[in-house]
């Protein structure tokens, strides 16, 4: 066929059909997508404006007042630069409060943990009237702190406390218990009285641990210990894991010995048991005891930092013991 032959047969035919109705398709589909994205904006913007104004905006004011004199009141501040953060650096009391918090992290949170733990294992079997017993061990976690605060400083009162009453009972001595050195007793007694909310989420992962290894590992003779330490935990590692970050940073920020012991102030000192003297109560004297907004926002901005560090870190450390179990199909 001659190239003349085939010009004149293209010639019948007509023109090529054109592509321009195939991009029609897409736009359908783009405006499906945007419709998405403007819906999930619109539903997350309560969210994400709060988040804005409560959490962002105070925490950009609060690095600004970090740098400054500023005590709240007076219009006579002025810009220090890291004035108070080598005060803060040089300051013994702040690093003994620091390590007093810190040591109360290290012992709260695992007693908290393996309080909890054992609770959920405990009403995880099968008991008569078991909802009963969860909804009265999880109780305690929703009561107010500041109910709860003032139930232990009753509670613990050295001239009418229900546990001086008991030891007497016995021929003990009263003791007092919100002095030294038995406040700090108190303190942990009060964290492990709210262990119910550790409780659901431990109880929560052990429901979602399979009957079937447990099973299998009752079938080749494995003792009751020996399936708890080998199948179940490794199994809750990621909610011990969850636990352990969020117990460290709530109570590394607690400020429950304020309900715990009187405060007070001679000659410019804050008046607490030295026990309870923790990193937070530091703040909250700086605040609202001496005034000094500045300094107490550079003690929160290095609280900050530090919590952040120590997160890191726990992850860090945790990450060849925290088991994920993910189908493998759905890394794909």
């Amino acid at each position: 066929m001659t190239v003349d032959q085939i010009s004149s047969v293209a010639d019948r035919q007509g023109p090529a059909p054109s592509a321009g109705p195939a991009r029609t398709t897409d736009r359908p589909r783009t405006s499906f997508t945007a419709r998405r994205h403007r819906a999930f904006y619109m539903f997350t913007s309560p969210w994400i404006i709060g988040f804005l104004l409560l959490a962002i905006v105070p925490m950009a004011y609060a690095l600004w007042l970090s740098f400054t004199t500023f005590d709240g009141i007076s219009p006579n501040w002025r810009y220090v630069g890291l004035g108070n953060y080598r005060e803060l650096f040089s300051d013994s009391v702040t690093w003994e409060s620091l390590g007093r918090a810190g040591l109360f992290a290290v012992t709260s949170v695992p007693l908290s943990i393996i309080a909890g733990l054992g609770l959920a294992v405990l009403v995880n079997r099968p008991l008569k009237a078991r909802g009963l017993f969860r909804t009265l061990l999880y109780l305690p976690a929703v009561v107010p702190p500041v109910g709860a605060g003032i139930a232990f400083k009753t509670l613990f009162d050295q001239n009418s406390g229900a546990a001086n009453g008991v030891l007497t009972l016995f021929g003990f001595e009263a003791l007092g218990w919100m002095a030294d050195p038995y406040v700090r007793y108190v303190l942990l007694m009060t964290v492990l009285w709210a262990a119910g909310n550790v409780m659901i989420i431990s109880l929560a992962g052990l429901q979602d641990v399979p009957r079937e290894l447990h099973e299998a590992a009752r079938i080749d003779g494995a003792s009751a210990w020996r399936t708890f330490r080998s199948i179940t935990v490794p199994l809750l590692s990621p909610v011990l894991l969850f636990q352990t970050v969020t117990g460290v940073i709530a109570s590394v920020q607690t400020i429950m010995p304020l309900l715990l012991a009187p405060l007070g102030t001679t000659g410019g000192v804050t008046t607490v048991p030295q026990s309870n003297y923790l990193y937070m109560m530091h703040v909250f004297a700086q605040y609202f005891a001496l005034g000094r907004y500045g300094y107490a926002s550079a003690l929160l901005w290095v609280l900050f930092v530090l919590i952040l560090i120590a997160t890191g870190l726990i992850f860090k450390f945790t990450s060849g013991v925290v088991f994920y179990n993910v189908d493998p199909e759905a890394k794909k």
